[in-house]
């Protein structure tokens, strides 16, 4: 009944964070609101049994990825279209934060203490990580290395669109 609630729960607050990612106007809060929507989908699947789904989806996605963005975000210094006009944020801005972390705080805590992995043990059908590694770097090598070069790409086309921008803005300047 409780993990019931819970995957419930963090469903609602995965949801409600990928909205808020969506309706933002500051690309940073976006990707904070992302992290929060891709820590309660791997609290989802440590729920669900699959802990070392739930890791991966935290150090690949809200660890990797989201960094990835960030930079990107900063390199091309993207900033909402009004900010210069906009005050600091209250508490109507931080009330949706605080809300979705105190809930994940929350609901995380109550995971260690339900622990439905160690209480059933790890089926066999799960793969280790020793399995999981061999497979991904053994048989699917090149679709992880295709994935590296074009983030590769993505990132040097980012400092690319970036450098091209400063550079306008400044001939813009000197004119």
């Amino acid at each position: 009944m409780i993990a019931t609630l819970m995957f419930y729960l963090l469903g609602a607050v995965a949801l409600g964070a990928t909205v808020m990612a969506i309706i933002q106007r500051n690309p940073v809060y976006s990707v904070i609101y992302l992290v929060k929507s891709i820590f309660s989908l791997a609290l989802i699947f440590y729920l669900l049994g699959a802990p070392m789904i739930a890791a991966l989806q935290i150090i690949v996605y809200a660890g990797a990825i989201m960094v990835l963005f960030l930079f990107v975000i900063m390199m091309l210094e993207v900033t909402p279209t009004n900010a210069a006009t906009r005050t600091a944020p209250g508490w109507f801005h931080w009330g949706p934060v605080l809300l979705l972390a105190l809930t994940l705080v929350a609901l995380t805590l109550m995971l260690i203490g339900l622990d439905p992995v160690s209480s059933e043990g790890v089926p066999r059908w799960h793969a280790s990580p020793r399995d999981f590694g061999y497979t991904l770097f053994k048989e699917y090598a090149l679709a992880v290395k295709i994935i590296s070069f074009q983030l590769s790409f993505a990132a040097v086309g980012a400092f690319h669109v970036g450098m091209t921008e400063r550079r306008r803005a400044r001939q813009e300047d000197a004119s």
